[in-house]
């Protein structure tokens, strides 16, 4: 058990790493030499005032016509999303892996604010589950590699919640945490969860049309 575990927080990891920062770069930069490519035109109207506006104003909780429609998912959502970035970044045990592994650190999250995000993550993840099964329009589009996807991402915090608390067994969970964390890593240059690399890039194009182009709000 102790040569797994170095050897998915050792060398398994390294990899993730190099996966995830490796991959979206290539898919970064790939959009942007496809877009001059086949599109160029694109870059003639994009704009830092538009752009921004539209950012801001997708970054604002019930900015967007559409989020007032849809309260509950709105709620979830921005939790969901903001507990999802923070949590990993700025808990605890996660920095003193990274000061023991390349001496840097920073400020962390109290543990029992850690604990609740997590539980918060973990309740986005059944509440997004649910409306795929249950909500006719979202079930429509809805493919098993959403439930994949899904899995993906709610795992992690499942595995450590479950690890943290060392409840039976949680010296597997452990490795299943940390393996299930670097699944998710890898997943997100190269599956839909790339979104979140490519979300400013599609509000600037669709702020800088509406705003510069169209003269109308995007939303």
């Amino acid at each position: 058990m102790n040569t797994l575990y170095q050897f998915v927080a050792g060398p398994l990891l390294w990899i993730a790493f190099a996966l995830f920062i490796g991959g979206s770069l290539y898919k970064v930069i790939n959009l942007i030499l496809l877009t001059q490519k086949k599109e160029a035109y694109l870059f003639c109207f994009l704009s830092w005032k538009w752009s921004l506006r539209s950012i801001l104003h997708w970054l604002t909780p019930f900015g967007p016509r559409n989020m007032k429609l849809h309260p509950a998912m709105t709620v979830v959502t921005f939790i969901f999303h903001i507990c999802l970035l923070l949590t990993p970044v700025f808990l605890l045990s996660h920095l003193i892996l990274l000061e023991e592994s390349i001496n840097i650190s920073w400020w962390a999250l109290p543990d029992q604010v850690a604990d609740i995000m997590t539980l918060l993550i973990i309740g986005a993840c059944i509440f997004f589950l649910v409306r795929r099964i249950n909500s006719p329009e979202v079930r429509y589009v809805t493919s098993a590699s959403d439930f994949v996807l899904l899995a993906i991402v709610a795992a992690p915090f499942v595995t450590g919640f479950w690890a943290y608390h060392q409840w039976a067994g949680y010296q597997p969970a452990m490795i299943l945490h940390i393996v299930t964390g670097e699944i998710m890593l890898v997943a997100i240059p190269f599956t839909r969860l790339s979104h979140m690399l490519f979300a400013v890039f599609t509000r600037a194009y669709i702020g800088s049309e509406f705003g510069g182009v169209r003269h109308a709000k995007d939303w």
